[in-house]
């Protein structure tokens, strides 16, 4: 049982990391650390319990009743207690330290409850849902038989079978070498693939990890190894930022924006191919920060209109200028711009068509007074040989 001194203890501590502006779920205090002790020392010991991630020191306090110091640590992870050891031995020798952990280890039934909540909330369901779940052969809803058993076909009924999950195709080679290997994919195309699959795709973090993995070789997969190396349980999108750091262009989003707003229509270049090139250039510039995601449309149209040098009379037909102010999505907008386009070239295909017509029927009625024309100097030239015979 905790005496009155130790919650004392531990109320001062959560005052600590209330002051320090930090997680308790993220957070930890070290004891009986030797005052001669460096910051870089106790990060590379703390650091050796891989459940922790990497951690930083955020405070130091002095232990005046032991003469050594409280160290406030600050982990990327979230704190485990029962994956953390109670006390740590130094990396150079010596007492090893205590560990103070903010948050208390979970009981094995309040576990099941946050899992069984955490599942039902990732599944879109509710506590009523798994009620109409229960069978009428067991009228006891409460009693763990019936619970179990509205486990169960909530399972089957929600989780999907391996095939669909698989079904999602796999990532395109890719190596980071250029130019770009003939079968290989550039880096843009093989990040956009990247970001699709750990959005999309319902199998296991695991399971991402090891796709993309599959898909690298070379000096993409050397950045792999290092990433593993460094944080073993680093995620999917770990991956796939380190490999754009790595080999994409080092470009902020305020560069990425400008060059947005510098765009304009080429020659020759139809309005819908323009927006989506503009549409390339925008995704670009809300994953690096350049611009906020709900301004995007607004972002959209106003480069549209601006930079569509060849389309003004498809911008008035489609209102544009007038719409800035409530912007279609991008969508929306691409599927009115191809109608136009659309209407436009039948229109001028209706056009053609009725002028080689009008062409054709002119051709034809010149042809017909010609040869009127030659009977009537035929009939004149045997009227005046008559004439010259009389005579």
């Amino acid at each position: 049982m905790a005496t009155q001194a130790d919650s004392q203890l531990a109320a001062k501590l959560h005052s600590w990391c209330s002051e320090a502006c930090l997680d308790p779920n993220h957070a930890f205090v070290l004891f009986d650390v030797p005052t001669n002790t460096d910051q870089a020392d106790i990060e590379e010991t703390v650091q050796t319990v891989k459940a922790l991630g990497r951690v930083k020191v955020r405070d130091v306090q002095s232990d005046i009743q032991t003469g050594s110091n409280l160290v406030l640590c600050e982990c990327r992870e979230v704190v485990q207690p029962d994956r953390i050891p109670p006390q740590l031995q130094p990396v150079k020798g010596g007492s090893e330290w205590k560990i103070f952990l903010f948050n208390e280890p979970v009981s094995p039934a309040e576990d099941f409850l946050a899992k069984l909540n955490k599942l039902m909330t990732d599944e879109g369901k509710s506590v009523n849902d798994v009620q109409a779940m229960l069978t009428t052969e067991t009228p006891q809803g409460s009693s763990p038989e019936s619970i179990i058993r509205a486990v169960g076909d909530l399972l089957g009924k929600t989780m999907r079978p391996t095939s669909e999950n698989n079904a999602f195709r796999r990532l395109r080679m890719f190596s980071g070498n250029l130019p770009t290997p003939p079968g290989e994919e550039s880096l843009d195309h093989w990040l956009e693939q990247a970001y699709l699959m750990i959005e999309e795709c319902d199998c296991s973090e695991r399971e991402k990890r090891k796709r993309i993995v599959e898909s690298l070789k070379g000096p993409a997969l050397e950045i792999i190894q290092a990433v593993r190396l460094n944080d073993p349980d680093a995620g999917p999108d770990c991956y796939v930022k380190a490999l754009e750091s790595a080999f994409g262009t080092p470009v902020s989003g305020e560069d990425l924006y400008f060059a947005f707003r510098s765009l304009h229509q080429q020659s020759g270049e139809k309005l819908s191919d323009f927006l989506r090139r503009l549409e390339r250039s925008l995704i670009k510039v809300v994953q690096k920060a350049g611009l906020l995601s709900h301004r995007a449309d607004h972002a959209r149209i106003h480069q549209l209109i601006r930079g569509a040098t060849d389309s003004d009379m498809m911008l008035l037909q489609l209102r544009l200028r007038e719409r800035k102010e409530k912007p279609p999505t991008f969508l929306k907008l691409l599927n009115e711009i191809r109608e136009g386009e659309e209407y436009e070239t039948a229109r001028r295909k209706l056009t053609t068509t009725v002028r080689q017509v009008q062409v054709r029927d002119q051709a034809n009625t010149k042809a017909t007074e010609d040869q009127k024309l030659k009977a009537e100097i035929q009939e004149l030239r045997a009227e005046l040989g008559e004439l010259r015979e009389k005579q």
